[in-house]
């Protein structure tokens, strides 16, 4: 079971932009090899900075609507979103040492 929590179109408002810590969304789907790379990645951030930051799943086949308001073309995507606003998008698998230097400023 995964750490991150999953979000949808349905609850993107309040689980992501009305949170209360800087949120990491990973847009991912089931058939994406690479998202499978990321997700373990994922889940041990989730774990390890749980005080600072929120981590959540948005798959990408059954929420559209998020997607395409982010633009989202290419997974996986992480955006990095404070304060309701994207502050930082990385797009394709990346280590962890890679995802949390990128993300360091707003833990």
């Amino acid at each position: 079971m995964s750490s991150a929590e999953p979000v949808t179109d349905a609850d993107w408002d309040v689980k992501v932009l009305k949170s209360d810590k800087p949120v990491l969304v990973d847009f991912w789907a089931e058939w994406c090899g690479p998202c499978r790379l990321v997700s373990p990645v994922l889940d041990q951030i989730a774990q390890e900075k749980a005080e600072s930051l929120k981590v959540v799943k948005l798959n990408v086949d059954d929420n559209p609507a998020v997607t395409r308001r982010y633009a989202v073309l290419s997974i996986p995507t992480l955006l990095l979103v404070a304060d309701g606003v994207e502050k930082r998008r990385l797009v394709g698998a990346r280590s962890l040492v890679q995802i949390l230097a990128d993300i360091q400023e707003f833990l």
